[in-house]
């Protein structure tokens, strides 16, 4: 996997991704690390998009995992207060 900076894909743009073979996925990689993936669409964009959104949401869930397996297991009233708090926080910005 290739690795451009976000400082060289945003002034070189397609020089930047000349270099990189044609179906290798590239990493885009600002000051914080890791920023975005650019992934060769190679036939049906849209199966692809959704073959794309599927991993995202698999690799979120296991995020999601890992920290609950930090944390823990919650009580009823843990989750009713955190619920209550999310709800709270999201009332008060405007929309």
């Amino acid at each position: 996997m290739r690795h451009i900076s976000l400082r060289e894909f945003r002034t070189r743009g397609a020089k930047a991704l000349a270099d990189v073979p044609a179906g290798e996925t590239t990493l885009l990689v600002g000051q914080d690390g890791p920023a975005y993936f650019l992934v060769p669409v190679f036939g049906d964009v849209i199966e692809e998009d959704r073959e794309l959104r599927r991993a995202m949401a698999m690799a979120s869930l296991r995020q999601g995992w890992r920290i609950a397996r930090e944390i823990g297991e919650l009580s009823e009233e843990e989750i009713e207060a955190e619920i209550r708090e999310h709800r709270a926080a999201t009332e008060s910005v405007p929309a």
